[in-house]
């Protein structure tokens, strides 16, 4: 449902929509073609999660202070935070986020 709300909100409002990793990575029905090619060119697994699917997924991580959207990495069971919600809105394009995860 999240999803469908969502690209109402992006069509009806786009000024308002508040994500911006979702700005970077999808336009308002799609992945950006960019960003697909190299998620799926990629030796990384992407999985795309929204805030409260995360935080129900793990309950037990400590992320005090963390605002949303953020990028995370996940070896075996250990998750740390690559970028926090300040970094990604300081990013200006598709290119730039990718550039920041190589």
């Amino acid at each position: 449902m999240n999803k469908y709300v969502d690209v109402l909100h992006k069509i009806v409002s786009p000024d308002t929509y508040s994500c911006d990793l979702c700005n970077l990575t999808h336009g308002n029905f799609t992945e950006k073609k960019r960003w697909k090619n190299y998620r799926e060119n990629s030796n990384s697994e992407f999985v795309f999660m929204y805030k409260d699917q995360f935080l129900d997924t793990y309950l037990d991580l400590n992320i005090e202070n963390l605002t949303f959207p953020a990028v995370f990495k996940k070896e075996g069971s250990v998750i740390e935070i690559l970028f926090d919600s300040k970094v990604i809105s300081s990013l200006s394009s598709v290119e730039d986020l990718i550039d920041l995860l190589q």
